[in-house]
């Protein structure tokens, strides 16, 4: 029988091999505990208990969600989503495409990124993804998306296009989480399904370009990745500084738009309004490298070391790019006043 040789058939096989399921386990009694009186109640049974026995392994564990990640360091270092180990007390496992159940610790995770790191003790030498530059890609590119998709489908390939770059969207893991803001974003109209999250998006060339993180409910083929940058940029700190350390400024903003500035009466269009995302929040947080500096609420970024803020690169953007020490220069617009400022970027804890 003649087989089909193509390249996307070639990349699969290659990185496959590198794929892991994520599975989230916690003891059935901490489940229990954790239920909703509404659920408590619709999930109890006759004798009693609340989840089936046979959901309960010897260990007294029950799998409460899963993902995927994908291998970077043949010594066991995975990579995955942030939100798909975020579960407290639990217990990770990563299944390997050998069927390999490997315990997994969490070594790192992003405080700003939707990335964390994970780690194995493999019986031997893991196969590996190769990560590839993210702030090269183009419209129109061919990608290919690989996981445990539903968390029951594993292996699953879909295959698509770079549809859109640098896109932000408000996401949640779960309907209890609180809204995140992801940017950067790469779009892609390969299918993610739930459980897809944290698995890899390769290029046709089978280079890791990002980490599948989200999809839009409601659409259709608008998926959204990681650029795996950010991830290049945390696997570098863990290994010279054995964590991941990331800068902090110490302000709430909006970035301004020219609806919103008319709105609220603003002398600028542009810029980086510093106020209260909440009456309980601090506008400049106290002690911060923006309190130090004299950045005070009702005030208006308008330049970060002399490039603008406008809807096109905000502060997080430059905060991105921005390592912990780095003294910034900011140029403030304060009631009728321009003023120069400066502020010694901070370590995020």
């Amino acid at each position: 029988m003649r087989r089909e040789h193509s390249r996307i058939i070639t990349t699969v096989q290659r990185v496959m091999p590198a794929v892991v399921s994520i599975i989230i386990s916690k003891d059935a009694h901490d489940v229990e505990r954790e239920l909703r009186p509404e659920e408590r109640h619709g999930r109890r049974g006759a004798n009693g208990f609340h989840i089936p026995p046979e959901k309960i392994d010897a260990h007294g564990m029950v799998e409460v969600g899963g993902g995927s990640g994908f291998v970077v360091d043949g010594s066991g270092i995975i990579l995955t989503n942030k939100h798909v180990i975020a579960e407290p007390n639990a217990r990770y496992t990563a299944i390997t495409n050998a069927d390999e159940h490997l315990p997994a610790e969490v070594v790192a995770r992003d405080p700003v990124n939707d990335v964390a790191i994970l780690r194995v003790t493999p019986p031997r030498h893991l196969p590996v993804v190769p990560l590839g530059d993210s702030t090269r890609l183009e419209l129109g590119a061919t990608v290919l998306a690989i996981g445990n998709a539903l968390g029951i489908f594993k292996n699953t390939v879909s295959c698509g296009i770079i549809s859109g770059l640098s896109r932000s969207v408000s996401a949640q893991a779960d309907p209890d989480a609180p809204p995140q803001e992801l940017r950067g974003l790469i779009q892609t109209d390969a299918a993610i399904n739930p459980g897809n999250s944290g698995g890899p998006l390769v290029d046709i060339f089978g280079r890791a370009v990002g980490i599948n993180a989200a999809v839009v409910s409601g659409a259709q083929n608008i998926n959204f990745a990681i650029p795996i940058k950010a991830a290049l940029r945390d696997l570098a700190d863990l290994k010279r500084y054995g964590h991941i350390r990331r800068p902090l400024l110490g302000l709430r903003y909006l970035t301004l738009t020219p609806g919103f500035a008319e709105k609220m009466g603003l002398p600028r269009t542009a810029g980086a309004y510093i106020t209260k995302e909440h009456p309980s929040d601090d506008a400049v947080i106290p002690g911060s490298p923006a309190d130090k500096a004299g950045i005070l609420a009702g005030d208006i970024i308008t330049a970060w070391n002399g490039n603008f803020i406008n809807g096109e690169r905000s502060i997080q953007d430059y905060l991105d790019d921005a390592n912990v020490g780095d003294v910034v220069a900011f140029t403030v617009l304060r009631e009728k006043r321009e003023l120069s400022l400066t502020a010694m970027l901070a370590e995020r804890k």
